[in-house]
């Protein structure tokens, strides 16, 4: 069952208790005992609303009344063209698929509902605007979509995005604003260097941060310690997101291996990677897991990468009052596309024993030189 998102109702609630009491000094002939029923009436709906909350919150939780939160985490996420090219890929498959943006899930979708809460790195912007701006006008790739192509995420499973990468600024400040308005309208959760994202789920509130690590280490390395320990102060699960590393490897750089254990060490519950659009080793440091990249997941920059194999990511969490404990991961194996001729943009899961192994093979070999990378890569709970 999904999580429901937090909702800040207090004003609402204010206004509905004091309506009532301006309309009876209006209305001077309406008797005391009238008065006293109105207000009856509403302390008796709200303790029904009470008592169903808490019964959907009792029907949320395990037989020993903890909150057991599955995760799911993906890698790079990129739909839409580039406005500066004729030639648009994604453009070409969505009318090949008769138009329906959804298309891109449909091999997915179900695997993302099942969860609480599916967290991706959202790489490009939606917005309509057409402007480059200077500093990208050389750029061998600009991401856009329209902003109704939100419902892609919303609509399938996807509750909250990182917003913290190398293309959030494709087309300006104004387009980036549109970026975030549209996933806000759409409930999505976003979270960038500035703002933290918060997700509300089976009573349990998690905190998501997102930094942008290339070329920035040295403005970070005090900044994100302080901002997960505050972060860790009020809220019980820590998620943290970093854009780093190099494009194209398949392990990570040394300023990686030290940030990741950085933010562990500052109270971090799970560290998640992109940027190299390939996959990289897993590790348990302390009891938290380090994902030094998710890969790619919906990758429409290019018509066939010379490597569609990647993976899913999904880890669980129980919640006994303030303590939280690591209840492990399992790996989803997937080819960024279905066909394995090109890119068609839709993820699917991998079922042939071969490519399953070419996964976990490549996981575990660009691991080796990892003190704590994990041993094995299960593909079930």
């Amino acid at each position: 069952m999904k999580g429901i998102r937090i909702h800040i109702l207090m004003a609402v609630l204010c206004l509905g208790l004091l309506l009532p009491a301006v309309g009876l000094c209006e209305e001077e002939e309406i008797e005391w005992d009238e008065e006293e029923i109105l207000f009856d009436d509403f302390f008796e709906n709200e303790a029904v609303e009470t008592q169903n909350n808490a019964a959907e919150r009792s029907q949320e939780l395990e037989s020993d009344g903890s909150a057991l939160i599955t995760i799911t985490a993906t890698g790079d996420f990129t739909i839409g063209g580039d406005s500066r090219k004729r030639a648009d890929i994604f453009a070409d498959e969505l009318k090949r698929q008769g138009g329906d943006i959804h298309f891109t899930m449909r091999n997915m979708r179900d695997t993302l509902l099942a969860d609480d809460l599916t967290i991706v790195n959202f790489e490009g912007t939606l917005t309509d605007s057409t402007f480059v701006p200077q500093s990208k006008k050389n750029n061998q790739f600009l991401f856009s979509a329209p902003p109704s192509y939100v419902a892609m995420l919303s609509e399938n499973g996807i509750e909250a995005v990182a917003l913290e990468n190398n293309h959030i600024m494709d087309h300006g400040e104004d387009a980036y604003e549109d970026t975030k308005n549209a996933l806000r309208e759409a409930g999505i959760v976003y979270s960038n260097s500035t703002e933290i994202g918060v997700y509300h789920c089976k009573g349990v509130d998690i905190a998501m941060l997102t930094y942008l690590c290339i070329d920035r280490y040295d403005s970070l390395w005090d900044k994100v310690p302080e901002d997960i320990r505050k972060a860790k102060e009020t809220y019980p699960i820590v998620i943290v997101s970093f854009h780093w590393g190099n494009e194209k490897d398949y392990a990570p750089t040394q300023n990686q291996i030290r940030m990741g254990r950085l933010a562990v060490d500052s109270g971090a519950d799970l560290v998640l990677g992109h940027h190299s659009h390939r996959m990289n080793p897993i590790e348990e440091y302390n009891g938290v897991y380090i994902c030094y990249s998710l890969g790619n997941f919906c990758f429409s920059g290019n018509s066939k990468p010379s490597d569609m194999l990647s993976f899913v990511f999904q880890t669980r969490f129980r919640v006994r009052g303030e303590q939280v404990t690591n209840e492990g991961f399992r790996i989803i194996p997937i080819r960024i596309s279905s066909r394995t001729d090109r890119n068609d943009f839709i993820p699917t899961i991998l079922t042939k024993d071969t490519a399953i192994d070419s996964v976990i093979t490549t996981l575990k070999a660009n691991g080796r030189k990892l003190e704590y990378a994990v041993s094995e890569y299960p593909l079930t709970w």
